[in-house]
């Protein structure tokens, strides 16, 4: 049973924002980058854009427990519109801007939405190809009006005219009656889960699990007003919403906004975060682009840069954790420092950040102990949408690259009999939107919540450590242990390679698809004079694919060394002559590859894998930018790996 509200305990987020107003009024609370220009909106100044939409939004004739769906990238407006949405008892409904029309039609169609609040003509014009298909959406509000001035704006409204109206004609005490009639256990917002398996899932967030959450976070590691985040991740993932509403609201912290996805990393060093978050993704990009500019750096500052990796690498954790590390080794890590890191550091933008986490998608030990050694504080959390995002945290001084860290504040753990990892917590989801039976089978009637993840609590740290998903965990025909994402991980580690995706379950070894990241090859193959025209060209090329074959072999070697896993060597692998692609339903869209569509769509490619032949030729169905359809074909060359010879026991060890 829920615990009751203490007196003068913020119930929503928009009485947190009063809450902040009173406190930190004049202090900043939203940044964004527009024409090369930082704007600025204290708290104070925030609140009356908010309170202004909220009355616009009422003008508009939104009722209590409508949804109201959020469109476009990361913009204080956007951000507003969330708050507003929440101020008169509506629930927000933030979607993902590169979703494709039929995707939008889809989470506007299951969430009834009646209004949508949308960044720009991209989506204005999304929503118009699928309007028939929505016919409960009365009014659609856009922020950048650039390219609609001749549209039919019968049902269509900008951002700033919808807060004219509301100034105007609004009455701030309907307002404050919505907000009174506000409770802790109300709905804060529905977000939609990444859909690896199928459908995406409309998860329904109460207030009482949004505050919990971001107060006990928060606590954790003692996050204040004083931190700046860049907000840079989809709206539409509960990541972006937990840091970049509900801890900054419950801290009071400042969100900045980039100007463009385009101009994220130059935004990033100029912000210089003291709080930042990023999937495995970013940071492996990040890891290529520093490798990419070593390659063509001089050969004085490659081994200057070699050495100091080398002995950052040794001493570099020890450090940060406070350790004990010789004189010696402290004055050469100083000295690295100066020379290295400190500028590496600079140019990534994290030289501020005092707290750094990473969740999402399992993080390879190699990149994860790569930002630790440079000093960058680098943690990993286990989370989930269900759980309001934080299931484990990793506290400062102990961090381990192969666990997720020991339950937050106020969860329970527990591992079932198949090893599926199972939680309760103050930040457990209310309920599927429209869904009963997918929400009892993931939530019994005592609050415990089935993750889908197999993994264990490590005996002697306490912390959990995850496998992988229950249902990609499996045995060989040989009876070793099958996790493929601890394969994958170790090769994506290797700045060449984007992507892959393991195969082997039930079967006598493990095979691999590799997708080649274009920008570190096509650097490569331009300090080698080596000429392509596509990515299906340079993928098949004979001097990429043995880069890729040292790659694979170094991963069998350091796999070998893993009792538990050692069976999930890679015998044969292929590079695919296309990219994984969400407009393809290969992955979702947070890049979580779907694994069985990704099996079943190239089935032919995986079949001459374990068959023995030397090349395949293969015909692929592509989706373009624009939502038309094609084909590219191609005759891939399979190879094979070299194998660590190990003992049978090893192999079978569970």
């Amino acid at each position: 049973m829920n615990a009751a509200v203490p007196a003068g305990h913020p119930i929503s987020v928009p009485h947190l924002l009063a809450r902040n107003v009173a406190n930190l009024g004049s202090r900043v609370a939203y940044r964004e980058k527009e024409f090369g220009i930082w704007q600025c909106w204290t708290w104070a100044e925030a609140e009356q854009e908010i309170k202004a939409l909220a009355m616009g939004l009422l003008d508009l004739d939104a009722q209590a427990g409508d949804h109201i769906a959020i469109v476009g990238r990361n913009r204080p407006y956007l951000y507003w519109s969330m708050v507003a949405a929440q101020m008169i008892g509506c629930i927000p409904v933030p979607m993902y801007q590169d979703a494709a029309a039929e995707e939008v039609a889809y989470a506007l169609e299951h969430s009834g939405a009646k209004i949508a609040i949308v960044g720009d003509q991209e989506q204005v014009d999304k929503i118009a190809d699928v309007r028939e298909r929505v016919p409960q959406l009365r009014h659609t509000i856009y922020v950048d009006g650039q390219g609609l001035r001749k549209y039919d704006h019968t049902d269509m409204s900008s951002f700033a005219d919808v807060q004219k109206r509301g100034r105007e004609n609004g009455n701030a005490a309907d307002v404050s009656a919505r907000m009174d009639a506000l409770t802790y256990d109300g709905t804060c917002v529905m977000l939609y889960t990444s859909g690896t398996t199928g459908r995406p899932k409309g998860v329904v967030l109460s207030n009482r699990n949004v505050i919990e959450t971001a107060k006990s976070s928060c606590e954790f590691d003692g996050l204040t007003a004083q931190e700046e985040i860049l907000a840079y991740l989809p709206m539409a993932w509960v990541g972006d919403f937990i840091f970049s509403i509900g801890q900054a609201y419950w801290a009071g912290f400042c969100v900045n906004c980039p100007e463009s996805p385009a101009t994220m990393n130059a935004d990033l060093r100029e912000v210089g975060p003291t709080y930042f978050f990023a999937p495995p993704a970013v940071f492996e990009n990040h890891l290529t682009n520093v490798m990419i500019r070593m390659e063509d750096a001089s050969r004085l500052k490659r081994k200057m840069f070699d050495w100091a990796m080398g002995h950052a690498k040794k001493v570099g954790p020890a450090i940060l954790d406070g350790g004990r590390v010789g004189p010696i080794d402290r004055l050469k890590y100083f000295m690295g420092n100066l020379m290295v890191f400190g500028p590496l550091k600079n140019r990534l933008g994290m030289s501020r950040v005092r707290i750094g986490y990473t969740a999402g998608e399992a993080i390879g030990p190699e990149l994860f102990d790569f930002y630790r050694s440079l000093g960058i504080n680098l943690k990993q959390l286990y989370g989930q949408t269900e759980a309001t995002v934080f299931i484990t945290q990793q506290p400062d001084g102990e961090v381990r690259s192969d666990t997720v860290g020991v339950p937050s504040p106020g969860v329970e753990l527990k591992i079932d009999d198949d090893g599926e990892v199972h939680y309760r917590s103050p930040g457990v989801f209310v309920e599927y939107y429209q869904n009963p039976d997918s929400t009892s089978s993931t939530k019994d009637a005592e609050g415990w919540v089935a993750t889908g993840d197999a993994g264990f609590i490590d005996k002697a740290s306490g912390h959990l450590r995850i496998i992988d998903r229950i249902k990609d965990v499996a045995k060989m025909s040989t009876g070793a242990l099958f996790a493929p994402k601890y394969v994958e991980n170790k090769l994506k580690f290797y700045p060449n390679i984007l992507e892959a995706v393991v195969f082997g379950a039930g079967r006598d070894k493990c095979c691999a698809f590799i997708n080649i990241d274009l920008t570190a090859v096509g650097n490569w193959a331009e300090r080698n004079n080596i000429a392509y025209s596509s990515y299906q060209e340079i993928s098949q090329h004979p001097r990429v694919l043995e880069i890729i074959q040292g790659h694979v072999d170094a991963v069998n070697e350091s796999i070998a060394e893993d009792e538990m896993l050692a069976g999930c060597q890679i015998h044969r692998f292929l590079v695919l002559h296309k990219e994984l692609d969400a407009d393809d339903g290969e992955m979702t869209r947070t890049r979580k590859v779907r694994r069985a569509i990704v099996g079943e769509k190239f089935d032919d490619l995986v079949e001459a894998l374990y068959d023995g032949s030397s090349s395949v030729f293969t015909e692929t169905e592509v989706t373009y930018e624009d939502g038309r359809k094609g084909k590219i074909a191609a005759t891939l060359s399979l190879r094979d790996a070299k194998v660590v010879q190990v003992s049978s026991e090893k192999l079978a060890a569970e």
